[in-house]
Parts: structure tokens; sequence; C-alpha cells
């Protein structure tokens, strides 16, 4: 029996309530209740708890469109400061133009040959990540963007993570839940899990900032971007600062 509530507090560590639930989603408590109800979000029963883990409730987020909390990534000790900003990742990756492709493989065929210092061997087990994805729910998430990525991070002996902002000249169907063509894409491709999902919820984040989706839909200038980018996740270290911080 001590073992059991020894690894039961072990759990409940690693996961989160449906109290932390509501607080990264923006949604009342009684709506996740209601959403578990109905198998409608992945949840974990724990005795009589209903749990979630913070990956998976990220990327269902993504894949319904749901405006997350900046709690998502909100610093609970000194060494997560040291994580890397949005706006670093985005200029490693680089700001690209692609030409004329017909399709949603072509598209992430071409990205993948973007990545930086890639290893020509790895090309091929990155686009089947990001393909197998794609067949779980669309990584549109409105508004003509689409954050493409790979569901479980592939070590690949980088030294900093990479982002890829790529305009699409022909606006392709990504099957976005409001239905519109993609024209934006972020690949992310990160060299551990826990930068991964740090970045992945920044990311999600940032994109519902009404400033910054004007910027990417009347101007696509690298400098424009990128300063908007870092505008605005200044201020999520302040809103951060200001809340005392995150869901542990």
């Amino acid at each position: 029996m001590l073992f059991f509530k020894k690894y039961e507090s072990v759990l409940l560590g690693m996961q989160l309530t449906v109290r932390d639930a509501s607080t990264l989603l923006n949604l009342p408590e009684k709506k996740i209740y209601s959403m578990i109800k109905r198998n409608e979000i992945p949840f974990y029963r724990l005795n009589k708890l209903c749990l979630f883990n913070r990956a998976e409730l990220l990327e269902w987020a993504i894949s319904k469109s749901i405006n997350i909390s900046s709690d998502f990534f909100s610093p609970d000790n000194e060494s997560d400061q040291q994580l890397p900003l949005l706006a670093d990742a985005i200029q490693n990756g680089g700001i690209h133009y692609l030409g004329t492709t017909a399709t949603k493989e072509e598209v992430l065929k071409t990205v993948v040959k973007l990545i930086p210092d890639l290893a020509s061997s790895k090309s091929d087990l990155i686009y089947t990540a990001l393909m197998a994805r794609e067949t779980l729910g669309s990584t549109a998430i409105g508004d003509g963007i689409a954050i493409p990525h790979v569901r479980n991070p592939i070590i690949l002996n980088m030294n900093k993570p990479s982002i890829l902002l790529c305009f699409l000249a022909l606006p392709l169907d990504f099957g976005a839940l409001d239905g519109k063509k993609v024209t934006t894409i972020f690949t992310m491709i990160s060299p551990n899990a826990r930068i991964h999902l740090h970045l992945l919820a920044r990311l999600s984040y940032i994109l519902q900032n009404s400033e910054i989706r004007a910027v990417l839909n009347r101007n696509r200038e690298p400098a424009e971007i990128l300063a908007a980018i870092r505008k605005v996740e200044a201020g999520i270290g302040l809103q951060i600062n200001g809340t005392g911080g995150g869901i542990a």
C-alpha cells in the first residue's frame, strides 16, 4: 500500500487536474467535465480523478483551434527561464517563400530540405514523422496558418531548435476547422521534448495575437515579422511575472 501511495503521488505530480486544464485552456471547469463525459478531450482516470497530460492537452487544443493560456509555458524555476525564445528559433530556421506546390506532401518535402544543418540521411525520417502527425488531425489552426510538427521530438544532435516560417505562393487545403486554405506554415524541429513543448505552446499562444496575424497577412518582410514577434514575446514575460507563474 505504501508503494502504491508513492507511485500515485508521482503520477499526480506529472499530470494535470481538471482545474489545471481549465486554466490552461481558458475554459470553465464545467465545460471540461462536459467534454470528459462525452470523451471529447484526452484524459486519464486514476481512481476517481480525471487527469491530463500536458503535451497531449496542448496537441488537442491546437487541433481544435482553442486559445491557450500563457500558463502552458510559465517558468517554474530558474532553469526554465533559459529555454529558447520563439523569435530566436524562427531566426535560426529562417523565413522562406515557397513557389507553387500542388499538395501538402510537396510542401512538407520542400520544407524538410530547408531545415538548417540537417543531414540528408535524416530527411526521410523527418518527412515521415511530419506526415504521420498530419494523419492524426490537421495542424492548421485557422486564418490560413498551419503548424506542421512531429508529435514526438526526434533527437538530431542539434545545438538549438529551428522554426521555419514559410509563405506559400499557392494556398493549400490543410483541413482547417474554419475551412480556409493555408498560406503560412511554421515547421518546428527541436532537440528534446522539453524544448519542443515549450516552443509549440509559445508559438500557438503568440499566433492568437491579432497584431502578429496582421503582420503575417499584410507584410512578409522578415525584419518586421521578427520584430513583432519579439515585442509580443517580451510581453509574455511581463504577464507571467505579474501573475506569479504557472501550473506545476
